[in-house]
């Protein structure tokens, strides 16, 4: 069976954030991952994973000017020196945290600038960052995303991140493969990941179209759990998913 982590920045809406990584231990994860920590001293974070026996799975680096339309900035040209400064502001959490995972979000493509530039901007800046990593248990993740719930995102496609993970030259770059996102932009999602789990570091689950449990929808998630165990995957899985009422309610996709 997949090993399954709760993402607290979409799951337990319920509850305060912090108070989520009580909620998630009592509903039996072991893992946690969210898209932000840094609205809370790092202490205080490991605080909650010791108490709860939990492991903090991922979070992202800095979106950016989140409440300004920003979605990462990692592709962005000329904001290499802001790039920095998150990946420095990520690490040092990291440290604190134990994360084996942190997903390096690219952005949404900027008037004026090119394909090209914001792809050699993000190897460049991954590149750069996988430097920083080393001697760290800590692996650089990039994810497609599709572009209905973040119209102009720069990267949408398996095949594009996995091309820009080889170009970066570095081992500890791979891909977050979010089902959810990859159904929606190119389906065959037991063919893809077949072809690319060699770099896949991070898979993420929710159905398909609402974004709700992963027992709702068009996707047949107990098939690819399988496949998972099959093809010898032994990272996480996480839930990324908007619950339909009570999170806590709505974890048969994951009991059964």
């Amino acid at each position: 069976m997949p090993k399954f982590a709760a993402n607290l920045s979409m799951m337990y809406q319920e509850h305060a954030f912090l108070d989520r990584y009580d909620a998630a231990a009592r509903d039996g994860f072991r893992g946690v991952e969210a898209m932000s920590v840094y609205d809370h001293p790092a202490a205080e974070v490991r605080e909650r994973l010791t108490r709860n026996g939990l492991t903090q799975v991922l979070f992202n680096c800095s979106h950016g000017d989140l409440a300004g339309g920003e979605r990462g900035i990692g592709s962005l040209p000329g904001r290499e020196d802001d790039f920095k400064r998150s990946i420095e502001q990520a690490l040092a959490y990291q440290e604190v945290l134990g994360n084996q995972r942190m997903h390096v979000m690219a952005g949404i493509l900027a008037p004026g600038r090119s394909r090209e530039e914001h792809r050699a901007t993000y190897v460049s800046n991954l590149a750069w960052a996988a430097e920083q990593i080393k001697g760290r248990d800590l692996i650089l993740v990039i994810e497609p995303i599709n572009t209905r719930d973040i119209p102009g995102f720069f990267l949408n496609r398996q095949d594009e991140a996995h091309a820009i993970c080889r170009d970066t030259g570095s081992d500890r770059v791979k891909v977050q493969m979010d089902f959810y996102h990859c159904q929606i932009v190119e389906g065959d999602l037991a063919m893809k990941f077949r072809q690319y789990i060699a770099g896949v570091g991070h898979i993420q689950v929710a159905g398909v179209p609402e974004r709700h449990e992963p027992d709702v929808g068009e996707v047949n998630y107990p098939y690819l759990f399988r496949l998972i165990d099959e093809l010898g995957y032994d990272g996480w899985v996480a839930g990324e998913y908007r619950p339909r009422g009570r999170t806590s309610d709505g974890l048969a996709w994951m009991k059964s």
